[in-house]
């Protein structure tokens, strides 16, 4: 629990910046997906910066450098899970959840992970507390992030010739 709290607070310290990594390249697209996504339940855009540097770099490398940062990122929320998750244990979603983890685990990661929602976190966590295997957690995790973040690249890519085409 304590490492996902002490990322969450680096996360706060450093978010009015999150963009600025954007100027980076690639790397910078990692950071700002990994610093993104490594908050528990705490939204940071940082697929502004995968639609916006789809429009001036590889959209498809964009989206994969991007989904590697986002699930990653999610790892927060299964270390906290994993080290006890008595903050949302009572909650009726978490132990909604529970029950998605254990008979359907993967495809529940997965589908939470393509599509933008913050209830990924609470799935991250339930992942850990269920001991639900890191690589199977980060593989379906990434599966599902670099299909959404491909998506948002992409739509920045068609954006740039949109406005191309617009302006002329």
């Amino acid at each position: 629990m304590l490492p996902a709290l002490g990322i969450t607070l680096a996360i706060l310290w450093f978010a009015p910046n999150i963009r600025a990594f954007a100027a980076y390249g690639y790397p910078g697209i990692f950071l700002s997906s990994l610093i993104g996504n490594a908050s528990i339940a705490l939204p940071i855009p940082s697929l502004a910066v995968t639609f916006a540097m789809g429009a001036v770099l590889n959209w498809v490398l964009v989206g994969l450098v991007s989904g590697v940062g986002e699930a990653l990122g999610e790892s927060t929320g299964y270390l906290a899970g994993y080290g006890g998750a008595a903050i949302v244990e009572n909650q009726e979603l978490y132990r909604r959840m529970q029950g998605w983890m254990s008979s359907h685990g993967f495809i529940t990661i997965f589908v939470l992970s393509v599509v933008p929602n913050p209830i990924i976190d609470l799935a991250g966590i339930a992942a850990g507390a269920a001991r639900f295997g890191f690589g199977r957690f980060l593989f379906s995790c990434w599966l599902g992030k670099a299909i959404k973040t491909m998506i948002f690249a992409w739509a920045g890519s068609q954006s740039l010739t949109w406005l191309i085409q617009y302006w002329q």
